[in-house]
């Protein structure tokens, strides 16, 4: 794995890895790349230093988990009103309907893929609910065709 620093065509900068150079260099020529700040297609390296680790780090070092783009913050001075009320507005709308999820659903916990099949299949009542269930627990639901949908979580949801 490789990570690289990328700057769009809107000089925002970002990083993200890839299996190797040559398999940037295919994505970023299919336009698979894009910004994650304005969504442009138009990306090259950015300048990094590089990391040099001797024999004795490399044996205690265990390479970081791949991690989706993740957006490097533009100074303030840089940053434009309109984007920075956007923002705000999206993550109000966001936390608003998580709110409103949670005040008028039930959270069956880790029962959530047993629960939502029983209603689908019209074993017990229909009732909004909400909670825990795998990437594979949820991919099945969907094949099954129950219709599930991930909660909002908002950065701050984390912390």
């Amino acid at each position: 794995m490789i990570r690289y620093a990328l700057r769009c065509g809107g000089d925002h900068t970002f990083e993200s890895w890839f299996q190797d150079s040559a398999a940037y260099d295919a994505q970023v020529r299919r336009k698979l790349v894009t910004c994650p700040v304005c969504n442009s297609t138009e990306i090259e390296k950015a300048i990094m230093a590089p990391r040099i680790v001797g024999r004795k780090e490399r044996a205690k070092e265990t390479p970081p988990p791949p991690q989706s783009p993740t957006v490097t913050e533009p100074p303030a001075a840089e940053s434009t009103p309109l984007m920075m009320a956007q923002e705000r507005e999206l993550r109000a709308k966001l936390k608003e309907l998580r709110d409103h999820i949670v005040k008028n659903a039930d959270n069956v916990g880790e029962r959530f893929p047993n629960e939502a099949r029983k209603m689908h299949y019209g074993e017990i009542e229909h009732r909004p609910i909400y909670g825990e269930a795998s990437n594979e627990e949820a991919r099945a639901l969907i094949e099954e065709g129950v219709e599930v949908s991930p909660l909002p979580m908002l950065p701050d949801d984390r912390n």
